[in-house]
């Protein structure tokens, strides 16, 4: 979904690329929960443009009276406040919006999702293909700064190597028993 002069329209996703994401089981099971508490909420859109074909999908969140929730209104009206009230960024002052700030956006929970796969080990190409991103160079120079770093991967690369092999360290006791 996107905002286009005014108006909110479906529209595939940029380069209109489709992802397939892997989807964890305990995420399957939260949004499950969440369609019981909340079932989707039918809402009609124009497709591409305002004065598109009127298409129906059946979205997960919605806002509090079952319409389309637009990023920036999500962003303005709920996630700024909830990370103002959780000390993350400043509160505006009485009559002033928050600052405009994509970093201070739902856009960082795609950082996240990045760099919590990067921690695990993902690689970049497979990270670039859950983004959406045309090039795995593009990926690695955006995210980047969020891999672990080489000497840490090495570390426990090998701390993990050893414990497979059911040795803790072959240090000088070992040495000696030898």
């Amino acid at each position: 979904m996107k905002k286009v002069r005014g108006s909110l329209v479906f529209a595939p996703p940029k380069r209109g690329k489709l992802q397939n994401v892997p989807l964890d089981p305990e995420v399957s099971a939260a949004l499950t929960e969440h369609m019981r508490r909340f079932p989707p909420v039918e809402v009609t859109l124009p497709w591409v443009t305002p004065t598109g074909p009127k298409v129906t999908h059946r979205l997960l969140f919605t806002s509090g009276i079952g319409t389309a929730l637009w990023s920036n209104g999500f962003n303005d009206e709920l996630w700024k406040p909830a990370l103002a009230s959780a000390g993350l960024i400043p509160a505006p002052e009485k009559g002033q919006l928050y600052a405009a700030a994509r970093e201070h956006g739902m856009h960082a929970l795609r950082h996240f999702y990045a760099s919590v796969l990067l921690d695990a080990g993902e690689n970049i190409k497979a990270l670039s293909l859950y983004l959406g991103h045309s090039d795995p160079g593009f990926t690695l120079r955006v995210y980047t700064h969020l891999m672990p770093s080489s000497e840490t991967r090495t570390r426990k690369a090998i701390s993990a190597m050893y414990r497979a092999a059911g040795h803790a360290h072959d240090g000088p006791e070992a040495a000696q028993a030898a």
